[in-house]
């Protein structure tokens, strides 16, 4: 038989929430969902798009925040029919985050019946967008989305993820000579003067940077925009490269570094600040014991390599992390999440609400 994490992840991969009508249609679902369920459930909008919360347990007392977000990076068509392969559910989304996403709903329902601890469910449709400001993270904490401990279900395959890059992205003018075509050499093509650009960027000082829980940070080149006419070498090249540095490193300093190379000029940036916790609270092992009873391999603190929601509850002091099942190939072609691992999942977070009582003072305090 069919397992309800299963059967929800697949309900909730199946709507291609990569587009603005997706994500209207899913929270739709979502929302109805609740409702069925009797959970206290609403929805705001930003940008023309909901952000759902919902809420279990009295209304005073310890209260933990899970977070979600509906939204995916584009996939191919066949990515939002579902498909199963042994214990591996295939789909975009399924690691990122939709498996986690069905399995907090369903530990958000488990725990209806509890009196001790307040569970509040926020889920946003846009984590991964590029808005630098007016974000749905933003939104939930503005408007009153607060507690003692936050949990979004990042993958993190049953880790508990402690710490998590910064973004710094930036779109990069190369310039060049224009050219015929037919005769290149008498031009000077700013395509290929940008990619040389983009390798000095990885030859940086700050590139080679480690830390307890990083390698190394992390430089992509997301985009290429250059060139008008095939028989013309490009004069201008725009790059957009995609830095994530690790939380001890300084973003203004990285920019400094990037603005000094020759020939790159640098017009615009998106930023978000990185992630960090203290591995030793109370609410980091709690949740880390918890779920060791679900994951035979051993559950411990880690470093994540992607910015996450988890910088809006940061920001005004409430401690974050980040927690999801197994899978791998988020953003891929291959995208899957371990359907054994969404049961593991949904038990280890009622675990961890159902053990908080016993383990924090009479006032709900550590």
């Amino acid at each position: 038989m069919e397992s309800e994490e299963l059967a929800l992840t697949e309900r909730l991969v199946a709507y291609d929430t990569s587009t603005e009508e997706g994500i209207k249609l899913c929270a739709g679902f979502v929302k109805g969902w609740l409702d069925s369920r009797s959970v206290e459930s609403e929805q705001v909008g930003i940008r023309g798009l909901p952000v759902t919360t919902a809420t279990v347990g009295p209304p005073a007392g310890p209260t933990i925040l899970l977070h979600g977000h509906l939204d995916v990076v584009p996939g191919g068509a066949e990515q939002f029919e579902p498909r199963i392969d042994g214990d591996r559910l295939f789909g975009r989304g399924a690691y990122d985050m939709k498996g986690a996403l069905a399995a907090l709903l369903l530990a958000l329902a488990d725990l209806r019946e509890q009196d001790e601890v307040r569970v509040r469910l926020g889920i946003v449709p846009d984590e991964e967008s590029e808005e630098e400001v007016e974000r749905g993270g933003d939104l939930l904490v503005d408007g009153g989305f607060l507690g003692d401990f936050a949990i979004t279900g990042e993958p993190t395959d049953m880790h508990v993820g402690v710490a998590a890059k910064g973004v710094l992205a930036m779109r990069i003018k190369v310039t060049g000579r224009a050219a015929h075509g037919a005769m290149p050499w008498l031009g000077d093509n700013a395509i290929l003067r940008a990619v040389d650009v983009f390798r000095a960027i990885q030859s940086l000082p700050f590139a080679s940077r480690s830390s307890e829980l990083f390698d190394r940070p992390s430089i992509n080149l997301g985009r290429v925009l250059g060139g008008d006419a095939l028989n013309k070498v490009p004069d201008t090249c725009f790059i957009d490269v995609d830095v994530r540095y690790l939380p001890e490193q300084d973003p203004a300093g990285i920019l400094a570094e990037i603005q000094e190379l020759e020939g790159a000029e640098v017009i615009s940036t998106f930023s978000r600040p990185p992630a960090t916790v203290d591995p030793q609270s109370v609410y980091v092992r709690a949740l880390c014991g918890a779920a060791g009873r679900h994951h035979a391999e051993g559950v411990t603190s880690v470093g994540r390599d992607g910015a996450s929601d988890v910088v809006s509850f940061l920001r005004v002091g409430i401690p974050a992390v980040e927690f999801g099942p197994v899978g791998a190939g988020h953003h891929g072609p291959e995208e899957w999440v371990s359907v054994s691992s969404l049961t593991s999942y949904r038990r280890a977070i009622v675990d961890f609400v159902s053990t908080l009582p016993g383990l924090l003072g009479a006032n709900g305090a550590p």
